[in-house]
């Protein structure tokens, strides 16, 4: 249990889907003057070395942000993400890669908060120093799933919830559906974000028929795959369900995952999903 490191997976497929989805949807809660908070329930150490042995060790980075980190032509929720990656990167040579929290504390201005959990005591100690004292941040070393349900709703009435769990424990399938319906329930017009991944299908399709009888409104569905599924070992593709989504992303996302899946998958292998699971 908490053996999960993302320094391994930094950077990888899944990332590049997870990211552009989150940073799309920050830039749409920027558009109005008005306050809101980000919500990490599973943090991680934010910020991460692609020279590490880690990294160094799966190279997953190198299927995923080493692929499209000079290319050009990309679709606009595509070019918004590679250009904040780029902002961690002093040159045009690419070296740190910036988990969910940092991507946020970049993004967010002085009258936004951000609330970030993580469990791993490695990890939240990491964490800490790369805030780096920013009074806009809290780095809380507790249970997200729990303890984000204290929070809800936001002072400031307006925010995103990111649930990025390891799915290292099996029931964390359901927990995160049930979490999301809790922090729903007192925060109704909040943004939330899921990330998944496919290792086993039947999973994400116990998932979704979970979400489709439940009492959640306006939910999308964006998923990258790098191969086919399969029963061998590892994750094929990974995915991000929104609630609440802003009305902007859809397209985005239509223009954004044909993309990713010819330049991202392995040889005739990419592929993609977009659906609207449930209407408003």
């Amino acid at each position: 249990m908490l053996s999960y490191r993302h320094s391994y997976h930094a950077g990888n497929f899944a990332d590049v889907l997870k990211h552009s989805v989150l940073i799309h949807i920050i830039e749409h809660l920027k558009k109005k003057q008005k306050p809101f908070c980000y919500v990490d329930t599973h943090a991680g150490a934010g910020s991460y070395s692609l020279n590490s042995e880690q990294a160094e060790k799966t190279q997953e980075y190198l299927q995923g942000i080493a692929k499209i980190w000079q290319a050009d032509n990309l679709p606009p929720a595509i070019a918004a993400y590679v250009n904040v990656i780029k902002a961690f990167n002093i040159d045009a040579t690419l070296n740190r890669y910036p988990g969910s929290p940092m991507i946020a504390r970049h993004l967010l201005r002085p009258q936004d908060r951000i609330f970030l959990y993580e469990l791993h005591n490695t990890e939240v100690e990491i964490l800490r120093q790369s805030v780096n004292k920013d009074k806009r941040v809290q780095v809380i070393h507790k249970d997200g799933f729990k303890q984000s349900l204290s929070i809800m709703p936001p002072q400031q009435r307006r925010g995103l919830v990111l649930i990025d769990p390891s799915y290292e424990i099996k029931t964390e399938y359901k927990q995160v559906l049930e979490t999301i319906i809790q922090l729903h329930q007192r925060f109704s017009t909040g943004t939330y974000a899921l990330w998944y991944p496919v290792v086993e299908r039947q999973r994400i399709d116990e998932l979704e028929r979970k979400i489709l009888a439940s009492p959640l409104r306006n939910v999308q569905l964006f998923e990258l795959a790098q191969r086919a599924d399969s029963d061998a070992q590892g994750m094929t593709a990974s995915g991000v369900v929104v609630v609440n989504p802003p009305w902007t992303l859809y397209a985005e996302m239509q223009q954004a995952l044909p993309y990713l899946a010819e330049n991202l998958g392995l040889v005739n292998q990419g592929a993609y999903r977009i659906r609207q699971l449930k209407d408003e």
